[in-house]
């Protein structure tokens, strides 16, 4: 195609071959190590950030393509002379299949005004679909190709560009004829006479459909990574909610109401897991009953985020309510079990609970398949043995057993989740523990010691030293 003057500026002169050969071998390595990085990443495609991933991967991919396209068309000049205005034996030869290339993508046109006559490069027909031996179509045939809703768009942009001399730079979408969309990038401008008259129009029709699709997908992708995160941060606020209304708001060493003078010294403290932002099932509670035993238990049931903290806050009313009735540890965990196999979603858990008696110092316990007490006396710690008792949920008619110790004056009862840390670790707190003058000064100790490094888990701490 000839040079043109422009409306608003003179043809630039094109860079050197050498500078041009120099961009595209960098674009080409570049597109190799984009691609290289590509295959590495091996995103999962059902994870929404594993989708984000790979398209914003792609549409970098195709960025370079159509750079490297570019390049290639301004190293190797003005396209070879249109099918139009080839010898007619050429143009009589049947064509061999087209094969869609990186360079077909990019096309130009030139509509003649005073002639009413289109001159059309090989690339414009391969992507329009149109066969190379038919003539070009004119200004007035071309939204014929157009998509409905995008011909007002086409008209505007051609009769901008014919009355007003402005330049075109828009999209629209044409229907191939084997029925095939396709978006076009038209860029282009008006041709001007000595007199400052439109005598004819040039463009540069690109076609972008790949590069929208990427586009969209990536839009897609982050659209629904922006609503995994926000349903996750929804999830996580719910949990954090319900937990904070399950577990006692305990500050410092909380007194039981009507004990009078009292007999256990309480605290206690939730770790949260480092490596995820779930919130998980351990809890604690600590309850007078009526009585005037105590109630003592912690638990942990298995999973993480709303669901499972809903199902810790039934299993707690559960547990106060048979409590409150008198039910002794053993019977209460066999009817917590059948409780928990009875829900809708099925779950596991683990739990020991106590009744402790303050006039006899008397400690009766059962547990479910859960770390046993831990007794702390005169400097040394020991497990307490444990009754027989499985994980809660894991069968409909399990069996559950009881055991009593008796606590002296002084003593110390750690109860706690099996995400805190081993018993052996815990036990070896004995002489620190033993100079301490409060629960809530043992909590401290056993979270500097086990709390400060990641957690794979949650977990719970329950300690009650016994007063009187």
């Amino acid at each position: 195609m000839p040079p043109h003057v422009s409306a608003d500026r003179s043809a630039a002169q094109p860079p050197g071959c050498g500078s041009v050969d120099a961009l595209i071998t960098q674009t080409r390595r570049l597109k190799g190590d984009m691609d290289a990085v590509r295959q590495d990443a091996r995103s999962d495609a059902t994870d929404p950030q594993g989708r984000w991933q790979r398209a914003i991967y792609d549409l970098a991919l195709h960025q370079l393509d159509d750079l490297d396209t570019h390049l290639a068309q301004l190293r190797d000049g003005p396209p070879p002379v249109p099918a139009a205005e080839r010898a007619p034996a050429a143009s009589a030869a049947p064509s061999a299949p087209r094969r869609e290339s990186l360079l077909s993508r990019v096309g130009s046109a030139e509509w003649n005004l005073l002639t009413d006559e289109a001159v059309w490069s090989e690339e414009l027909y391969g992507i329009l679909g149109r066969d190379p031996a038919a003539p070009p179509l004119t200004l007035d045939e071309l939204p014929a190709l157009v998509l409905d809703e995008d011909r007002p768009k086409l008209t505007a942009m051609v009769t901008d560009c014919l009355i007003d001399a402005r330049p075109i730079d828009g999209e629209f979408r044409v229907v191939r004829p084997d029925g095939e969309h396709r978006t076009v990038h038209m860029m282009g401008e008006p041709v001007l006479d000595a007199e400052g008259g439109t005598t004819s129009m040039w463009a540069v029709l690109r076609d972008v459909s790949e590069l929208r699709r990427s586009q969209r997908a990536v839009r897609e992708s982050r659209d629904s990574l922006q609503r995994q995160r926000h349903r996750a941060q929804t999830e996580h606020r719910l949990a954090v909610e319900l937990q904070e209304a399950v577990l006692p708001p305990w500050r410092g060493s909380p007194r039981l109401a009507h004990q009078g003078p009292r007999s256990l010294d309480l605290a206690a403290h939730y770790l949260p897991a480092a490596t995820t932002s779930q919130i998980g099932g351990d809890w604690y509670d600590a309850l007078e009953l009526s009585d005037g035993q105590t109630l003592l238990s912690v638990g942990d049931l298995t999973g993480h985020g709303p669901t499972v903290t809903s199902t810790t806050a039934m299993l707690l009313g559960a547990l106060r309510g048979m409590a409150m009735a008198g039910t002794r540890p053993a019977q209460l965990m066999s009817w917590l079990n059948q409780l928990l196999d009875a829900t809708v979603q099925p779950a596991l858990g683990s739990a020991v609970c106590c009744r402790y008696r303050p006039d006899t110092r008397t400690l009766m316990w059962a547990q479910a398949g859960h770390p046993v007490p831990l007794l702390f006396r005169d400097g040394t710690g020991r497990r307490l043995d444990a009754p027989e008792g499985v994980l809660l949920g894991a069968t409909a008619r399990a069996a559950y057993g009881q055991a009593e110790e008796t606590l002296e004056e002084g003593d110390l009862l750690l109860l706690h989740t099996d995400g805190l840390a081993p018993a052996d670790r815990l036990l070896g707190l004995a002489p620190r523990l033993d100079r301490a003058r409060t629960a809530q000064e043992c909590v401290r100790m056993v979270v500097e010691e086990c709390g400060e490094s990641e957690r794979a888990d949650d977990a719970c701490v329950l300690v009650a030293r016994v007063t009187r």
